[in-house]
């Protein structure tokens, strides 16, 4: 077993510094030159919609992004299925980079970053109640709401201070009308009790857990189970 995480120090502004990076990594890093049985790439970025499959028509991708999402007409649209939702994601998957992964690798499967949070997050929670889930990257934050077994809510924000951090959270809770005091949020991703995310956090939601995940993988490699969610959590 390996496993081995590449945090960049500054966010890559364009696809083609984030090649450059890919680049480096595979260059330097002897174990991606093995041969692989499968490869599953997640694109993680903040370009994306959810539509249900009675609205969704493959020829009009692009026309769904127009609303929410800046693209270039040369931009590349994919989606992924949803069976848990009846619905489709749309979104903008970094082609250069997987150009450069067939050329490693050959086929490979891809997805979008949300499309694997929605349904990890769906198939292991059976709360009753409205559930907030936020997954914590460098930079962005994704926040999931969940209510007997059903998607209330989901989008992704970025943020560069704990006000911005918190700010989206107690938005998100006030516009669903989830008290404070009451309701849950599990956190996921890079967050721990010494961040001053976190502090924040727990200094106005009264209930803040860390939703932790069965996977044997995260004691054998001495990682906290919240962490890595979309890649190893279940």
């Amino acid at each position: 077993m390996y496993f081995r995480e590449y945090d960049f120090e500054n966010s890559q502004v364009t696809p083609e510094n984030l090649l450059l990076k890919i680049k480096d990594i595979f260059n330097t890093d002897s174990q991606l030159q093995n041969d692989f049985l499968s490869v599953l790439v997640i694109h993680q970025n903040n370009l994306s919609v959810l539509v249900p499959n009675r609205y969704f028509n493959e020829k009009e991708l692009s026309s769904y992004l127009n609303f929410n999402v800046k693209k270039l007409t040369i931009d590349y649209v994919a989606f992924d299925h949803l069976k848990v939702l009846e619905s489709k994601n749309i979104y903008i998957p970094y082609i250069n980079i997987n150009n450069y992964l067939f050329q490693n690798f050959g086929e490979f499967e891809y997805k979008h970053h949300s499309t694997v949070l929605i349904e990890k997050l769906l198939n292991t929670t059976n709360s009753i109640e409205k559930t907030m889930f936020v997954n914590v990257s460098k930079t962005s934050l994704d926040i999931v709401v969940i209510e007997n077994t059903q998607l209330i809510l989901f989008n992704t924000f970025s943020y560069n201070t704990k006000e911005d951090f918190i700010y989206y959270i107690l938005f998100v809770a006030e516009q669903l009308n989830l008290n404070v005091n009451k309701f849950s949020l599990h956190f996921t991703g890079k967050v721990n009790l010494d961040d001053a995310i976190y502090k924040i956090t727990y200094k106005y939601i009264k209930n803040v857990y860390f939703l932790e995940s069965n996977n044997p993988l995260f004691s054998e490699l001495n990682i906290a189970s919240h962490s890595n969610f979309i890649l190893l959590g279940s």
